[in-house]
Protein backbone atom coordinates (compact mmCIF):
# COMPACT_ATOMS: atom_id res chain seq x y z
CA UNK A 1 0.00 0.00 0.00
CA UNK A 2 3.12 2.23 0.77
CA UNK A 3 3.59 2.03 -3.33
CA UNK A 4 0.21 2.76 -4.06
CA UNK A 5 0.19 6.21 -1.42
CA UNK A 6 4.08 7.07 -2.99
CA UNK A 7 3.19 8.49 -6.10
CA UNK A 8 0.28 11.22 -4.21
CA UNK A 9 3.23 12.69 -2.02
CA UNK A 10 5.11 13.03 -4.86
CA UNK A 11 2.22 14.65 -7.28
CA UNK A 12 2.44 16.71 -3.67
CA UNK A 13 6.30 17.90 -3.79
CA UNK A 14 5.91 18.46 -7.42
CA UNK A 15 2.70 20.80 -6.93
CA UNK A 16 4.87 22.63 -4.23
CA UNK A 17 8.11 23.15 -6.62
CA UNK A 18 5.72 24.21 -9.26
CA UNK A 19 6.96 21.51 -11.56
CA UNK A 20 3.31 19.73 -12.42
CA UNK A 21 3.36 22.40 -15.15
CA UNK A 22 0.14 21.18 -17.67
CA UNK A 23 -0.11 17.83 -15.25
CA UNK A 24 -3.83 17.42 -13.96
CA UNK A 25 -2.17 14.93 -10.86
CA UNK A 26 -6.29 14.93 -9.02
CA UNK A 27 -7.05 11.54 -11.56
CA UNK A 28 -4.36 9.60 -10.88
CA UNK A 29 -4.20 10.89 -6.72
CA UNK A 30 -7.83 10.26 -6.59
CA UNK A 31 -7.68 7.07 -7.58
CA UNK A 32 -4.59 6.06 -5.65
CA UNK A 33 -6.58 7.12 -2.95
CA UNK A 34 -9.81 5.29 -3.64
CA UNK A 35 -7.46 2.15 -3.44
CA UNK A 36 -6.17 2.75 -0.43
CA UNK A 37 -9.13 3.23 1.58
CA UNK A 38 -10.69 0.20 0.06
CA UNK A 39 -7.96 -1.91 0.53
CA UNK A 40 -6.44 -0.71 3.59
CA UNK A 41 -5.27 -0.39 6.16
CA UNK A 42 -3.58 -3.45 6.44
CA UNK A 43 -1.21 -3.91 3.73
CA UNK A 44 -0.27 -7.23 1.78
CA UNK A 45 3.38 -6.22 2.22
CA UNK A 46 5.71 -3.59 4.53
CA UNK A 47 8.48 -1.90 2.77
CA UNK A 48 10.68 -5.08 3.18
CA UNK A 49 8.20 -6.97 1.27
CA UNK A 50 8.15 -10.04 3.77
CA UNK A 51 5.25 -9.33 6.02
CA UNK A 52 1.34 -8.64 6.05
CA UNK A 53 -0.46 -6.35 8.49
CA UNK A 54 -0.43 -3.31 10.25
CA UNK A 55 3.04 -1.20 9.55
CA UNK A 56 3.92 2.06 10.92
CA UNK A 57 5.66 2.63 8.01
CA UNK A 58 3.28 1.95 5.94
CA UNK A 59 0.53 3.71 7.91
CA UNK A 60 2.41 6.85 7.89
CA UNK A 61 2.65 6.89 4.35
CA UNK A 62 -0.95 6.71 3.70
CA UNK A 63 -1.91 8.69 6.33
CA UNK A 64 0.41 11.65 4.46
CA UNK A 65 -0.55 10.44 1.08
CA UNK A 66 -4.32 10.96 2.43
CA UNK A 67 -3.72 14.26 3.73
CA UNK A 68 -2.12 15.24 0.58
CA UNK A 69 -5.28 13.80 -1.73
CA UNK A 70 -7.58 16.32 0.80
CA UNK A 71 -4.92 19.21 -0.53
CA UNK A 72 -5.63 18.54 -4.23
CA UNK A 73 -9.27 18.11 -3.73
CA UNK A 74 -9.44 21.04 -1.81
CA UNK A 75 -7.74 23.04 -4.92
CA UNK A 76 -10.47 21.56 -6.75
CA UNK A 77 -12.87 23.34 -4.73
CA UNK A 78 -14.55 20.09 -4.29
CA UNK A 79 -15.77 20.11 -0.13
CA UNK A 80 -17.35 16.60 0.21
CA UNK A 81 -13.98 15.07 -1.12
CA UNK A 82 -11.98 17.37 0.89
CA UNK A 83 -13.65 16.54 4.55
CA UNK A 84 -14.01 12.87 3.27
CA UNK A 85 -10.37 12.31 2.75
CA UNK A 86 -9.43 14.25 5.96
CA UNK A 87 -12.11 12.05 8.22
CA UNK A 88 -10.47 8.93 6.63
CA UNK A 89 -6.73 9.85 7.61
CA UNK A 90 -7.96 11.31 10.85
CA UNK A 91 -9.47 7.57 11.99
CA UNK A 92 -6.30 6.52 10.88
CA UNK A 93 -4.04 8.26 12.58
CA UNK A 94 -6.58 7.92 15.91
CA UNK A 95 -6.11 4.38 15.81
CA UNK A 96 -2.08 3.97 15.05
CA UNK A 97 -1.40 3.24 18.44
CA UNK A 98 -3.84 1.02 19.18
CA UNK A 99 -2.91 -0.92 16.08
CA UNK A 100 0.57 -0.98 16.24
CA UNK A 101 1.78 -0.54 20.14
CA UNK A 102 2.51 -3.13 22.40
CA UNK A 103 1.89 -2.60 26.71
CA UNK A 104 3.66 -5.77 27.21
CA UNK A 105 7.61 -5.82 25.68
CA UNK A 106 9.68 -7.68 27.04
CA UNK A 107 12.86 -7.00 25.15
CA UNK A 108 14.17 -3.71 27.72
CA UNK A 109 13.27 -3.47 31.11
CA UNK A 110 11.19 -0.57 32.00
CA UNK A 111 10.09 0.12 28.34
CA UNK A 112 7.13 -2.33 27.65
CA UNK A 113 5.25 0.24 25.67
CA UNK A 114 6.75 1.05 22.36
CA UNK A 115 5.94 0.55 18.93
CA UNK A 116 6.50 -3.06 17.05
CA UNK A 117 8.19 -3.66 13.85
CA UNK A 118 4.04 -4.79 11.98
CA UNK A 119 1.19 -6.17 13.66
CA UNK A 120 0.93 -9.42 11.52
CA UNK A 121 -2.76 -9.60 10.30
CA UNK A 122 -3.93 -11.98 7.13
CA UNK A 123 -5.37 -8.89 4.58
CA UNK A 124 -8.41 -11.56 4.01
CA UNK A 125 -9.56 -11.81 7.36
CA UNK A 126 -11.38 -8.32 7.41
CA UNK A 127 -13.32 -9.05 10.49
CA UNK A 128 -9.85 -9.65 12.48
CA UNK A 129 -8.58 -7.16 14.94
CA UNK A 130 -4.80 -6.28 15.43
CA UNK A 131 -4.03 -7.11 18.17
CA UNK A 132 0.13 -6.17 18.54
CA UNK A 133 0.22 -7.96 22.69
CA UNK A 134 -1.21 -11.24 21.48
CA UNK A 135 0.06 -12.19 17.88
CA UNK A 136 2.63 -14.25 16.90
CA UNK A 137 4.80 -13.35 13.38
CA UNK A 138 6.61 -15.34 11.84
CA UNK A 139 9.78 -13.78 9.92
CA UNK A 140 9.36 -14.17 6.39
CA UNK A 141 13.22 -15.07 6.01
CA UNK A 142 14.09 -18.19 8.43
CA UNK A 143 14.12 -16.02 11.42
CA UNK A 144 11.60 -18.31 13.46
CA UNK A 145 8.29 -17.16 14.92
CA UNK A 146 7.54 -14.73 17.61
CA UNK A 147 4.95 -12.33 20.13
CA UNK A 148 4.56 -9.46 17.50
CA UNK A 149 5.49 -7.75 20.56
CA UNK A 150 9.14 -8.46 20.72
CA UNK A 151 10.13 -7.72 17.39
CA UNK A 152 10.79 -4.09 16.64
CA UNK A 153 12.37 -2.14 13.84
CA UNK A 154 12.91 1.49 13.37
CA UNK A 155 10.04 1.91 11.02
CA UNK A 156 8.13 4.22 13.74
CA UNK A 157 10.50 6.95 12.66
CA UNK A 158 8.43 7.38 9.27
CA UNK A 159 5.81 8.78 11.19
CA UNK A 160 8.23 11.56 12.75
CA UNK A 161 10.03 12.11 9.40
CA UNK A 162 6.17 12.61 7.94
CA UNK A 163 4.76 14.93 10.40
CA UNK A 164 2.40 12.10 11.71
CA UNK A 165 3.90 12.49 15.13
CA UNK A 166 6.26 14.29 17.26
CA UNK A 167 9.52 13.82 17.84
CA UNK A 168 9.37 14.69 21.39
CA UNK A 169 6.57 12.43 22.24
CA UNK A 170 7.14 9.68 25.22
CA UNK A 171 6.13 6.84 23.19
CA UNK A 172 8.63 7.69 19.91
CA UNK A 173 11.44 8.20 23.11
CA UNK A 174 10.58 5.08 24.71
CA UNK A 175 10.60 3.14 21.16
CA UNK A 176 13.94 5.19 20.37
CA UNK A 177 15.87 3.45 23.49
CA UNK A 178 14.39 0.27 22.69
CA UNK A 179 15.62 -0.11 19.28
CA UNK A 180 18.93 1.64 20.27
CA UNK A 181 19.64 -0.99 22.83
CA UNK A 182 18.00 -4.41 20.51
CA UNK A 183 19.44 -2.92 16.86
CA UNK A 184 22.42 -0.74 16.94
CA UNK A 185 25.55 -1.53 16.43
CA UNK A 186 28.58 0.83 16.68
CA UNK A 187 30.85 0.35 13.85
CA UNK A 188 34.49 1.68 13.07
CA UNK A 189 32.73 4.26 10.86
CA UNK A 190 30.08 5.70 13.32
CA UNK A 191 26.58 3.83 14.01
CA UNK A 192 24.15 1.51 12.49
CA UNK A 193 20.88 -0.31 13.12
CA UNK A 194 19.31 -4.03 11.61
CA UNK A 195 15.88 -3.83 10.27
CA UNK A 196 14.63 -5.95 12.86
CA UNK A 197 15.85 -8.21 15.48
CA UNK A 198 15.73 -12.05 14.37
CA UNK A 199 16.49 -10.91 11.10
CA UNK A 200 17.22 -14.30 8.77
CA UNK A 201 17.92 -11.93 5.60
CA UNK A 202 21.57 -11.81 5.81
CA UNK A 203 25.04 -13.47 5.62
CA UNK A 204 25.71 -16.41 7.98
CA UNK A 205 28.03 -15.65 10.63
CA UNK A 206 31.01 -17.78 8.99
CA UNK A 207 30.74 -15.16 6.25
CA UNK A 208 28.92 -17.72 3.85
CA UNK A 209 25.72 -15.82 1.49
CA UNK A 210 22.30 -16.11 2.62
CA UNK A 211 20.37 -19.06 1.34
CA UNK A 212 17.48 -18.91 3.09
CA UNK A 213 18.59 -18.34 6.67
CA UNK A 214 21.03 -15.79 7.65
CA UNK A 215 21.50 -13.30 10.16
CA UNK A 216 20.65 -9.66 8.84
CA UNK A 217 23.24 -7.01 9.61
CA UNK A 218 23.51 -3.60 9.69
CA UNK A 219 21.97 -1.58 6.74
CA UNK A 220 23.10 2.17 6.21
CA UNK A 221 19.77 3.55 5.33
CA UNK A 222 18.97 2.75 8.58
CA UNK A 223 21.73 5.52 9.61
CA UNK A 224 20.40 8.02 7.75
CA UNK A 225 16.80 7.60 8.58
CA UNK A 226 17.95 8.03 12.38
CA UNK A 227 19.73 11.08 11.38
CA UNK A 228 16.46 12.58 9.83
CA UNK A 229 15.17 11.57 13.28
CA UNK A 230 17.77 13.53 15.51
CA UNK A 231 16.88 16.54 13.03
CA UNK A 232 13.09 16.35 13.40
CA UNK A 233 14.28 16.16 17.32
CA UNK A 234 16.26 19.52 17.27
CA UNK A 235 19.90 18.12 16.83
CA UNK A 236 22.43 17.84 14.67
CA UNK A 237 22.30 15.20 11.74
CA UNK A 238 25.81 15.22 10.46
CA UNK A 239 27.80 12.50 12.65
CA UNK A 240 25.29 10.40 10.73
CA UNK A 241 26.22 11.80 7.23
CA UNK A 242 29.47 11.74 7.99
CA UNK A 243 29.07 7.89 9.44
CA UNK A 244 26.96 7.52 5.90
CA UNK A 245 29.92 8.68 3.79
CA UNK A 246 32.49 6.58 5.78
CA UNK A 247 30.21 3.48 4.79
CA UNK A 248 30.86 3.76 1.49
CA UNK A 249 33.79 1.90 -0.95
CA UNK A 250 36.31 3.52 -2.83
CA UNK A 251 34.12 4.49 -5.62
CA UNK A 252 31.32 5.75 -3.35
CA UNK A 253 28.98 3.30 -3.27
CA UNK A 254 26.88 2.43 -0.22
CA UNK A 255 26.21 -1.16 0.51
CA UNK A 256 22.76 -2.65 1.41
CA UNK A 257 24.36 -4.34 4.41
CA UNK A 258 27.72 -3.82 6.77
CA UNK A 259 29.15 -6.67 8.89
CA UNK A 260 28.81 -5.54 12.65
CA UNK A 261 30.55 -8.98 13.60
CA UNK A 262 33.68 -9.35 14.09
CA UNK A 263 36.37 -9.92 11.84
CA UNK A 264 36.62 -13.32 9.90
CA UNK A 265 40.00 -15.20 9.21
CA UNK A 266 41.48 -14.19 5.89
CA UNK A 267 39.55 -10.49 5.58
CA UNK A 268 36.50 -12.92 4.31
CA UNK A 269 34.79 -10.24 6.19
CA UNK A 270 35.62 -7.00 8.04
CA UNK A 271 33.49 -5.13 10.29
CA UNK A 272 32.32 -1.94 9.34
CA UNK A 273 32.87 -3.54 5.90
CA UNK A 274 30.55 -4.37 3.46
CA UNK A 275 28.69 -7.84 3.40
CA UNK A 276 27.80 -10.00 -0.04
CA UNK A 277 24.72 -7.83 -0.40
CA UNK A 278 24.01 -5.49 -3.00
CA UNK A 279 25.99 -2.38 -4.16
CA UNK A 280 25.44 0.07 -4.47
CA UNK A 281 21.60 0.16 -3.20
CA UNK A 282 19.67 3.10 -4.99
CA UNK A 283 17.35 3.75 -1.81
CA UNK A 284 20.62 4.52 0.69
CA UNK A 285 22.17 6.76 -1.86
CA UNK A 286 18.79 8.49 -2.16
CA UNK A 287 18.16 8.45 1.85
CA UNK A 288 21.92 10.13 1.84
CA UNK A 289 21.05 12.68 -0.53
CA UNK A 290 17.64 13.51 1.37
CA UNK A 291 19.59 14.00 4.76
CA UNK A 292 22.24 16.02 3.33
CA UNK A 293 19.31 18.13 2.10
CA UNK A 294 17.29 17.80 5.21
CA UNK A 295 20.35 19.36 7.00
CA UNK A 296 20.53 22.37 4.20
CA UNK A 297 16.84 22.80 5.10
CA UNK A 298 16.96 22.35 8.81
CA UNK A 299 14.04 20.46 8.59
CA UNK A 300 13.43 16.90 7.37
CA UNK A 301 12.86 17.31 3.32
CA UNK A 302 10.26 14.75 3.87
CA UNK A 303 7.40 16.54 6.08
CA UNK A 304 4.53 17.25 5.21
CA UNK A 305 3.20 20.22 6.01
CA UNK A 306 -0.29 20.05 6.65
CA UNK A 307 -0.04 16.21 8.08
CA UNK A 308 2.38 18.03 10.67
CA UNK A 309 0.26 21.03 11.85
CA UNK A 310 -3.03 18.36 11.95
CA UNK A 311 -1.43 15.60 13.52
CA UNK A 312 2.36 16.57 15.30
CA UNK A 313 0.58 19.98 16.36
CA UNK A 314 -2.67 20.22 16.37
CA UNK A 315 -2.97 16.58 17.51
CA UNK A 316 -6.28 16.14 15.73
CA UNK A 317 -8.48 13.39 16.81
CA UNK A 318 -11.55 11.13 15.37
CA UNK A 319 -15.09 10.73 15.68
CA UNK A 320 -16.41 8.23 13.13
CA UNK A 321 -15.23 4.70 12.70
CA UNK A 322 -14.72 3.25 9.55
CA UNK A 323 -16.14 0.05 7.85
CA UNK A 324 -14.66 -1.09 4.51
CA UNK A 325 -14.95 -4.55 2.84
CA UNK A 326 -11.22 -4.97 3.93
CA UNK A 327 -11.72 -3.82 7.88
CA UNK A 328 -14.44 -4.80 9.28
CA UNK A 329 -14.30 -3.57 12.70
CA UNK A 330 -16.47 -5.74 15.19
CA UNK A 331 -16.81 -3.05 18.21
CA UNK A 332 -16.02 0.07 17.78
CA UNK A 333 -15.80 2.92 20.96
CA UNK A 334 -19.34 4.56 22.53
CA UNK A 335 -20.25 7.91 21.04
CA UNK A 336 -18.57 7.58 17.44
CA UNK A 337 -20.63 7.65 14.16
CA UNK A 338 -20.53 4.33 12.10
CA UNK A 339 -19.57 5.24 8.40
CA UNK A 340 -19.85 2.39 6.04
CA UNK A 341 -17.33 3.03 3.05
CA UNK A 342 -18.13 0.78 -0.62
CA UNK A 343 -16.72 0.99 -3.77
CA UNK A 344 -20.78 1.57 -5.87
CA UNK A 345 -23.50 3.22 -4.93
CA UNK A 346 -25.92 1.00 -2.48
CA UNK A 347 -28.59 1.12 -0.36
CA UNK A 348 -27.63 0.53 3.67
CA UNK A 349 -30.64 -1.57 5.33
CA UNK A 350 -29.57 -0.74 9.21
CA UNK A 351 -31.06 -1.70 12.46
CA UNK A 352 -30.02 -0.45 16.05
CA UNK A 353 -33.09 -2.77 17.72
CA UNK A 354 -32.39 -6.49 16.35
CA UNK A 355 -34.30 -5.58 13.34
CA UNK A 356 -37.41 -5.03 15.14
CA UNK A 357 -37.14 -1.36 13.12
CA UNK A 358 -35.13 -0.75 10.01
CA UNK A 359 -34.39 2.01 8.04
CA UNK A 360 -32.69 2.90 4.71
CA UNK A 361 -29.80 4.82 3.97
CA UNK A 362 -28.82 6.08 0.55
CA UNK A 363 -24.72 6.33 -0.16
CA UNK A 364 -23.12 9.19 -1.73
CA UNK A 365 -20.21 9.45 -3.56
CA UNK A 366 -17.28 11.11 -1.97
CA UNK A 367 -16.50 12.48 -5.58
CA UNK A 368 -14.06 9.75 -6.55
CA UNK A 369 -15.73 6.65 -6.74
CA UNK A 370 -16.06 5.76 -2.83
CA UNK A 371 -19.50 5.70 -1.79
CA UNK A 372 -20.39 6.06 1.99
CA UNK A 373 -23.21 6.19 4.31
CA UNK A 374 -23.25 7.44 8.50
CA UNK A 375 -25.14 5.77 10.45
CA UNK A 376 -26.04 7.37 13.69
CA UNK A 377 -24.42 5.13 16.21
CA UNK A 378 -23.15 7.55 17.83
CA UNK A 379 -26.16 8.02 20.03
CA UNK A 380 -26.22 4.44 21.10
CA UNK A 381 -25.68 3.13 24.71
CA UNK A 382 -22.75 0.57 25.25
CA UNK A 383 -23.68 -2.73 24.17
CA UNK A 384 -25.85 -1.62 21.82
CA UNK A 385 -25.26 -3.84 18.54
CA UNK A 386 -25.33 -2.27 14.96
CA UNK A 387 -27.04 -4.39 12.24
CA UNK A 388 -26.85 -3.80 8.63
CA UNK A 389 -26.69 -4.65 5.33
CA UNK A 390 -26.79 -4.01 1.36
CA UNK A 391 -29.13 -3.53 -1.52
CA UNK A 392 -27.67 -2.97 -4.98
CA UNK A 393 -30.39 -1.71 -7.14
CA UNK A 394 -32.35 -4.52 -6.56
CA UNK A 395 -29.58 -7.39 -5.07
CA UNK A 396 -29.04 -7.60 -1.97
CA UNK A 397 -25.70 -8.56 -0.42
CA UNK A 398 -27.18 -11.69 1.50
CA UNK A 399 -25.56 -11.87 4.58
CA UNK A 400 -25.91 -8.60 7.71
CA UNK A 401 -23.04 -7.73 9.07
CA UNK A 402 -22.96 -6.56 12.85
CA UNK A 403 -20.70 -4.19 14.93
CA UNK A 404 -21.02 -3.77 19.00
CA UNK A 405 -21.05 -0.76 21.19
CA UNK A 406 -17.92 -1.09 23.77
CA UNK A 407 -18.50 -1.16 26.87
CA UNK A 408 -16.67 1.40 28.81
CA UNK A 409 -13.39 0.52 30.24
Amino acid sequence: LDEVAMPILLAWRLQQAGALRQFAPWPLVSRAARYLILHGPGTAQERWEENSGYSPSTLATIVASVVCAAEFARGCKDRLATDFLLDYSDWLSAHLEEWMVTSRGELVKGKPRHYVRITPADPKQARAAPDPDEAEIVIANGGGKHPARNIVGGDFLQLVRLGVRAANTALVVDSLAVIDQVLKRDLPQGPCWRRYNHDGYGDKPDGSAYDGTGEGRCWPILTGERGHYELAAGRDPAPFIDAMEKFANEGGMLPEQLWDAEDLPEGKMRRGGPTGSAMPLCWAHAEYLTLVRSQMDGVCFDRIEPVYRRYAKAETGSTIEMWTRAHQPQLIAQGKTLRIIIEQAATIHWSFDGWATVNDLETQDAGFGCWFGDLPSDRLEAGARIEFTLRWQEEWEGKDFQVRIAEAQ
